[in-house]
């Protein structure tokens, strides 16, 4: 037998029931916070951050220049002391007046500001990019570099800068060198990349026939630079040819060679992946973690 409620009071149980079970709120999951952009990470970071803020790169430019300011009126003394390598001296060393040769970019002059402008906007070096810093004329001098300078000058020695900064950048680079307090004699003393030397086939950056037309004209005491090929001409520009490109004058490293470090560029890295620079950054840098050593 059915039972049945009468109408009324079937309402009221229903509308009673509603009072009762209060409606649960529906739950709203909250906006997931907006990830910021990936930004891959820029290598050359701790090279710039270590070549702009620790004392310590400081202090081995200053104990080089300084080292090399001590030897240097013993050079000059000495008339058969020579600072080419024998594939630049052509000219027999009697009579040629006493000059020191120098590279300019992070040897006297600090571009690292260049570099870090790179790092900031996590992009590549261009030569556009490299011309207009250049243009700016604003490069500081390095540490001691001026002083050693001043006294090679103050002692009849000629200052000559070997630079790959482009030769129509002539008149800017000059105009630095003089603005950060550095000897220029003249026109001649700066001899960049694009330089004709008569009798001299030029071989891509390498610098041996700037050196050669120095050597028609003085005796080199010291060099200065900050890559190989700074002093010596490397025919392959592999780890293993870099060594035998600088084998025969280590006793001169420290007397009439004297090389500064430059942890951001050079020609150190692109030995690491076979001078390939149409690889993409990601291959290059795959090989350069490869060449690294763990044991």
């Amino acid at each position: 037998m059915s039972f049945r409620l009468p109408t009324t009071l079937l309402a009221l149980a229903l509308l009673a029931g509603c009072a009762t079970t209060p409606r649960q709120p529906v739950a709203v999951a909250p906006a997931a916070p907006t990830a910021p952009a990936a930004v891959a990470a820029n290598d050359n970071l701790n090279a710039v951050a270590w070549s702009q803020t620790a004392i310590e790169h400081d202090l081995i430019y200053l104990q080089t220049y300084r080292d090399a300011q001590a030897r240097l009126l013993a050079a000059l003394h000495d008339r058969h002391w020579d600072a080419l390598g024998k594939g630049d001296r052509t000219t027999p060393l009697k009579d040629l007046r006493p000059a020191v040769i120098l590279d300019i970019d992070e040897t006297v002059l600090d571009n690292s500001p260049f570099a870090a402008r790179m790092v900031q906007g996590n992009h590549e070096y261009n030569e556009a990019d490299w011309a207009a810093w250049c243009r700016e004329e604003s490069a500081r001098a390095l540490p001691g570099a001026v002083e050693f300078t001043r006294f090679a000058e103050k002692h009849g020695i000629a200052v000559i800068y070997i630079s790959n900064r482009a030769k129509d950048l002539d008149q800017a680079t000059l105009a630095n060198l003089r603005n950060a307090g550095l000897p220029v004699s003249g026109p001649q003393s700066f001899l960049g990349l694009g330089t004709v030397v008569d009798g001299c086939e030029q071989a891509g950056s390498e610098k041996g026939c700037r050196r050669q037309l120095v050597a028609q004209h003085y005796r080199v005491l010291m060099q200065f630079g900050d890559q190989i090929g700074d002093f010596v001409d490397v025919l392959a520009n592999t780890a293993d040819g870099r060594r035998k490109a600088v084998a025969d004058y280590l006793p001169w490293i420290g007397t009439r060679w004297f090389v500064l470090p430059n942890p951001t560029y050079g020609s150190w890295e692109p030995a690491l992946f076979n001078n390939d620079w149409s690889a993409s950054p990601e291959q290059r840098r795959r090989q350069k973690v490869e060449a690294l050593r763990t044991q």
